[in-house]
């Protein structure tokens, strides 16, 4: 199972810190830390905290071309396969989205420890009301459209 891996940065109280969020093949968020490096040892405490909390070793770890994945993964997770693509890690990227829109609804976070709560309770919370497609059957919607079309036809 992949472990899609981003960061992106977070301006609170005019100081840049990071957001590193881990995600899974099927966009559920699986860690979310933020801290105010983005260096090696950052990223080694980020993969030590999401192996922490995971039933599973990742077979594939996917990233940007940011050099400390590279060096903490060596050290961390030897046995996993890293790739480092732009464009595979977009997955990761799209989980963003839901931070951004929150951080604007809330006036900005005003402490890095309420960025963190709040966050990592948002994410499993956001992943559980918002089923993705994969998790939907198809016969609903498909006998949905067919009462639909029929009450189209007057039939």
């Amino acid at each position: 199972m992949p472990t899609f891996t981003d960061e992106v940065y977070l301006k609170i109280n005019g100081e840049l810190f990071y957001l590193w969020r881990a995600v899974d093949q099927h966009g559920v968020v699986l860690d979310i830390l933020v801290q105010e490096r983005r260096n090696a040892t950052a990223a080694k405490r980020f993969f030590k905290r999401l192996l922490a909390g995971l039933k599973y070793k990742p077979r594939k770890l996917v990233t940007d071309g940011l050099r400390s994945y590279g060096v903490a993964q060596r050290e961390i997770l030897p046995d996993v396969r890293h790739r480092t693509s732009r464009y595979l890690n977009n997955l990761a990227e799209n989980s963003h989205r839901p931070t951004r829109r929150r951080e604007r609804q809330m006036q900005r976070f005003k402490s890095p420890g309420q960025a963190q709560r709040f966050l990592s309770a948002h994410a499993m919370i956001y992943g559980h009301f918002r089923p993705r497609r994969h998790l939907m059957e198809l016969w609903p919607k498909l006998g949905d459209g067919g009462l639909r079309e029929a009450a189209y036809r007057g039939g």
